[in-house]
């Protein structure tokens, strides 16, 4: 079995969750996944459990040279969820 090229980029799929609080929405819980459809469906999920207002299922690009994250992807917003701007 090859091993995967450490110098490839790596993606990673996140859901994230947010939560109601005086000052606006806030971020509660992250989740990461192996795969969009991972990602997605806890997104889905999650916006309809108590207390959860809202969720993001996106993905970014991490470069392994550098370390730097790239701009979200996003694949599904569910719910309240902050504005693309204040991203």
């Amino acid at each position: 079995m090859a091993k995967p090229d450490e110098n490839s980029p790596k993606i990673h799929y996140i859901c994230q969750t947010y939560v109601q609080k005086k000052g606006g929405l806030q971020i509660d819980k992250q989740f990461e996944y192996t795969s969009a459809a991972q990602a997605q469906e806890r997104a889905d999920r999650e916006s309809r459990s108590d207390g959860c207002v809202g969720a993001d299922a996106y993905m970014v690009v991490e470069d392994p040279n550098s370390g730097e994250v790239g701009q979200p992807s996003f694949l599904v917003r569910c719910g309240n969820v902050p504005e693309l701007d204040d991203f």
